[in-house]
């Protein structure tokens, strides 16, 4: 047994020797699929340096800098308690006459676009009734925002600070964007502080959410969670692609579906809040919507995409241009429409009195018309006027159309569209309604509707509309 173990260790000493004196015997070893063909570890040749693995820390060194914390304190009406409704009772019980109102907090996200001015892009709802807006960058300094203004339509809010040494997001191009592509996503998820998350564009063009009334967002599977809302999503280059603004969640934290509002759009509602403090639309004034499979085949047009134009308002430049009932737009400013929706946001992001050329289908065939936009009429969208309680905010209503097969029949408003998730809707509202009364109060302008609305603050209001060949009421809390 000794001389098994002696002769074991004499073939280990000579083998040890081979390897160090003998290079053919290394050559042989080292041939391809050899084990002793692979690198050795910096640890043993303290010469050598181990290849570092691929790392987006340089990128993040460069632009995390321009990412902010918000944090919001809100006031609103406190609630009283039902019981102390009555002036009675609250004399006797000693409550005061006004309920002390309450006070809230919340955090969330922002970008600084424009380092030099001061000016941060963030989302709406993350600055929503604030009676206070502070900004703490990431070198710690605290600073107190002054709102610029919003875009309730888009989610979009531009803030100011006046400070030195700031750091600007560099801004890209979201129209270059393809699936697949890799982004991070940036912001303060549940207040922690500033979090990067890699992921990818899961999908491009996402719209019908009801999150917002202007969709065209970007999403990602990036870990988007409560707090990122109006931070960045950059590409690989550190360049701002996206406005980090909503998760689909029924949990309420990440599950790999998150969404962006496309920088491009962003940065042209930021412009004209910068330059007027709003949002300044144009409306070529007709009713779109989709070119289905079946609307396609039985208008005999190839294309299975594009706007279709369901009605023409009186008076308005698709009027003038020579536009009706049963054209198909197919591109704006050479750019391709696949959808209503498409159309809605590609007009929504051009001002008044902009021109803008259309590529149109006419029974199959081209034709070109250019047209300059209109302002968007007072009367034809109740937008949101800046009141997030406003009862008929989301929804778009004009007067009835000549054209319309009740016109001088029936007065009212006809409901050109209502999004989904809005009080309209939830109340009932549907696109192609007449509203004829609220509160029965006749309604045939915007300037009708607000002052119905007015005067029944508090309590839910009784509208009374026309629908196909029948009328029914319906409550609006």
């Amino acid at each position: 047994m000794k001389r098994v173990v002696i002769g074991v260790a004499a073939m280990v000493v000579a083998g040890a020797l081979a390897w160090a004196y003998v290079p053919e015997v290394r050559t042989f070893f080292q041939r391809d699929g050899g084990t002793a063909a692979r690198p050795p570890l910096a640890l043993e040749q303290p010469g050598n340096v181990v290849p570092s693995m691929p790392s987006l820390h340089p990128v993040l060194t460069r632009v995390s800098g321009a990412v902010v914390n918000i944090s919001v304190q809100a006031s609103q009406p406190g609630a009283m308690n039902p019981l102390l409704q009555d002036p009675f009772f609250r004399r006797f019980f000693e409550m005061p006459e006004q309920v002390p109102e309450q006070k809230s907090n919340s955090v969330g996200s922002g970008v600084i676009i424009d380092a030099k001015n001061g000016y941060i892009l963030t989302n709406r709802h993350v600055i929503a009734d604030a009676s206070q807006i502070e900004v703490t960058l990431t070198d710690r300094r605290a600073l107190e925002a002054r709102l610029v203004g919003t875009d309730p339509e888009m989610d979009i809010a531009v803030l100011k600070v006046d400070a030195a040494d700031l750091v600007g997001m560099p801004v890209g191009d979201s129209a270059k964007l393809k699936t697949g592509d890799f982004v991070v996503a940036l912001g303060n998820p549940f207040g922690l502080g500033q979090t990067a998350t890699l992921g990818i564009v899961s999908a491009l063009g996402r719209s019908g959410l009801g999150i917002e009334g202007y969709e065209d967002f970007i999403q990602t599977d990036a870990s988007i969670n409560p707090g990122n809302s109006g931070g960045a999503l950059v590409d690989q280059s550190g360049n701002l692609v996206g406005i980090n603004t909503a998760i689909l969640s029924r949990s309420g934290g990440n599950i790999g579906i998150g969404f962006a509002i496309p920088v491009n759009m962003a940065m042209r509602a930021a412009s004209q809040i910068i330059e007027h403090g709003s949002v300044q639309r144009g409306q070529i004034g007709v009713t779109i919507q989709d070119v289905t499979p079946e609307l396609a085949e039985a208008m005999r047009i190839e294309a299975w995409s594009g706007a279709l134009v369901s009605n023409v308002m009186r008076g308005s430049p698709a009027e003038r241009a020579g536009l009706r009932a049963g054209d198909v737009i197919a591109q704006v400013n050479d750019e391709a429409i696949s959808s209503g929706t498409a159309l809605r946001n590609r007009i929504g992001l051009l001002r008044p009195g902009e021109e803008v050329r259309l590529e149109v289908l006419r029974d199959g065939k081209p034709m070109a018309v250019t047209l300059a936009l209109a302002p968007r009429d007072q009367a034809s969208d109740t937008g949101d006027q800046g009141n997030p309680r406003d009862r008929f905010a989301g929804m778009s209503v004009t007067p009835l159309p000549d054209s319309h097969p009740l016109a001088g029949q029936t007065q009212g408003l006809y409901v050109q569209a209502v999004r989904p998730g809005s009080k309209a809707a939830r109340a009932g509202i549907r696109d192609g309604d007449i509203i004829v009364e609220v509160d029965r109060r006749p309604v045939e302008s915007l300037d009708d509707l607000r002052r119905a609305e007015a005067a029944a603050a508090g309590r839910p209001l009784l509208i009374h509309i026309v629908r196909g060949s029948g009328s029914l009421f319906l409550a609006m809390p």
